[in-house]
């Protein structure tokens, strides 16, 4: 029961303070309109250590506190952050949990989910009827996915040293 409590409670608290640092310091280091993406790094994160179904539901709970928080369309984020929860839970296998948190491999799934989440999310709040298949997959999906990938790079390398 503890150890329930601390898959989705402890997550949430941590949460807060990465909302508090997407909303004031990641604009300032956007590149045009590709912003990086620390809610999904924390996500992934959390789906990799506990599973696809911890993952799933953190993603739900994730993106309605930010669908809230931000005044965006409530359920855009949501959905998006459930999707990308859902997806970097399928990399998840109990017995190589510390490998895919210390490798590159944790930046791999970083990148898939964050494209995933921008994609779906753009599809979601796009008002635009002009939206091409080659602008939704290359500077709304791989682009952000790039960058936010690029922004957990440190996260591997500060997690290899904590042993």
């Amino acid at each position: 029961m503890k150890i329930r409590i601390f898959k989705i409670i402890l997550p949430i608290f941590i949460f807060l303070p990465v909302l508090f640092l997407q909303f004031i310091f990641v604009p300032m280091i956007a590149i045009g309109s590709i912003i990086p993406n620390l809610i999904i790094i924390l996500l992934v994160y959390y789906s990799l250590k506990f599973g696809q179904l911890t993952g799933t539901i953190l993603g739900s709970i994730y993106g309605i506190l930010f669908d809230i928080i931000s005044g965006g369309i409530l359920g855009t984020a949501m959905f998006s952050n459930t999707i990308a929860g859902f997806s970097a839970g399928y990399f998840y296998n109990e017995n190589k949990i510390e490998f895919n948190l210390e490798t590159m491999f944790f930046i791999v799934v970083v990148f898939i989910s964050s494209s995933l989440n921008s994609l779906f999310y753009l599809l979601l709040t796009s008002s635009e009827i002009k939206l091409t298949s080659s602008y939704l997959v290359f500077e709304s999906g791989l682009l952000p996915g790039i960058y936010t990938a690029a922004i957990s790079i440190p996260f591997v390398i500060f997690n290899k040293t904590k042993k």
